[in-house]
């Protein structure tokens, strides 16, 4: 399988993974693989609840200080399953890398940075736009079910983005549009570093 980012995924990079990280972190590669495989053919609803649940369910939350030794750190979705670990802005990451190679329009894709209100910090979700004027879904690590952002008063958007576009949150709608993605560093660094390394 080869991925958007241009990585392929076969037996020498599944015993790569296995060498490095352990039999755990291979599964989660071959899961990954097959969740990719036989879901491009699943309404979107179902590839959504598929991939929210896929990490959700196999990642475990560890604070990018602990993992990385880094106060910020954008994790290639390969390495967020190569540690079985990372942050909100890692399980997003994934699930929108993934959605896409499932063939989800990236269009219909935000990697949406928030306040949680709750918690009184910054965080990360995905978000999917049915259609452009439409309320989007959330894809979320701290609530598992997917919603409308119309249900979740706890989250407060702040900006939003895709691999074509960066927009600057509004209180309805998809927001105003500021620019392209590569304005934020965090997000060219990641890209690069997809197309070098694997993990």
């Amino acid at each position: 399988m080869a991925l958007a980012a241009g990585l392929l995924i076969d037996q020498s990079l599944l015993d790569r993974v296995e060498k490095k990280y352990g039999a755990a972190a291979k599964q989660r590669f071959v899961d990954w693989q097959s969740l990719i495989e036989n879901g491009k053919s699943w309404p979107e609803a179902e590839k959504l609840e598929r991939v929210n649940n896929f990490f959700n369910s196999n990642i475990e939350f560890v604070d990018d200080i602990i993992l990385w030794q880094k106060t910020d750190y954008w994790a290639a979705p390969t390495e967020f399953l190569a540690k079985g670990a990372g942050d909100c802005e890692d399980y997003s990451i994934a699930k929108y890398f993934t959605l896409v190679e499932m063939g989800v329009d990236e269009s219909k894709l935000r990697i949406t940075y928030v306040k949680a209100l709750e918690l009184n910090q910054a965080h990360m979700v995905l978000t999917y736009f049915d259609s452009p004027r439409a309320v989007p879904l959330v894809l979320d690590n701290l609530k598992p079910s997917i919603v409308p952002a119309t249900q979740r008063s706890d989250l407060q958007p702040v900006y939003s983005f895709n691999g074509t576009g960066l927009w600057l949150a509004k209180s309805k709608g998809s927001g105003q549009h500021v620019g392209g993605s590569d304005r934020l560093s965090m997000w060219t660094e990641l890209k690069l570093r997809m197309l070098e390394s694997p993990f």
